[in-house]
């Protein structure tokens, strides 16, 4: 027999680190977790449905839904709280939409701060309109189910990446990253430390310096040994 499970607390990630996470990308949080940062990104194939929809970042509230079916999914979505991020992980991913234009509407009136998707997702041109930030690995308007098994608030591996209930969650343009909730403010604090580099580094470009020195590839170029010929491939 299947047994669903339901948590219905979450120990989220503190909310002034959710803060200082939001100016943040997650080019910055990647790099400032090293090595594990690469482990950290979600999958390519995530996907903001939308070009140019607001970066998030918030503590993640989980549902593991069963093929098919959303039926988790909504009850995640009913217990989640003001700024939360619903991750939500369905492994037949074409089998039945996991979101669309109704939860995204209530989703908006609790204020969650977004969605994240391992599955499809329909209404997609009403949630764009709506400006709800939502990623995802596929659009694809099958009708879902209600009343499938599954569990919510427990970890999920979604695109590759396991996340815990109340970690980090940060979302942009280029990817999604998860940052373990114990390890989530020394994470945004590096994060902002390497943002502020970058920006100093910006100004130099401005005022004329070259991006082959900044970079670090002249040094690492000339180390290297590299035979250079003052001519044509082809002369």
């Amino acid at each position: 027999m299947i047994n669903s499970k339901v948590y219905l607390k979450v120990r989220r990630v503190d909310a002034g680190t959710v803060e200082s996470a939001r100016d943040v990308t997650v080019a910055d949080v990647h790099e400032a977790m090293g090595v594990r940062g690469r482990t950290a990104l979600l999958g390519s194939r995530m996907r903001p449905i939308k070009e140019g929809q607001a970066k998030i970042a918030g503590p993640a509230v989980t549902a593991f839904c069963w093929p098919g079916d959303n039926l988790m999914m909504h009850r995640a979505l009913y217990l989640a709280q003001p700024g939360d991020i619903l991750v939500v992980v369905c492994q037949s991913e074409l089998s039945g939409a996991q979101w669309g234009d109704l939860a995204t509407r209530y989703a908006l009136g609790k204020g969650l701060a977004g969605v994240v998707v391992q599955g499809c997702v329909r209404d997609v041109d009403q949630v764009r309109s709506l400006g709800m930030p939502v990623w995802s690995t596929h659009i694809w308007p099958i009708h879902p189910d209600k009343g499938g098994h599954g569990f919510v608030n427990a970890p999920v591996v979604c695109e590759g990446v396991e996340i815990r209930p109340g970690d980090l969650i940060v979302a942009d343009g280029d990817a999604v990253i998860c940052v373990p909730r114990d390890e989530a403010q020394w994470v945004i604090q590096a994060a902002r430390a390497k943002m502020q580099k970058e920006e100093e580094a910006a100004e130099r470009v401005r005022a004329g310096a070259s991006v082959w020195e900044l970079s670090g590839a002249a040094a690492s170029y000339a180390s290297m040994q590299v035979e250079e010929i003052d001519a044509a491939f082809d002369d």
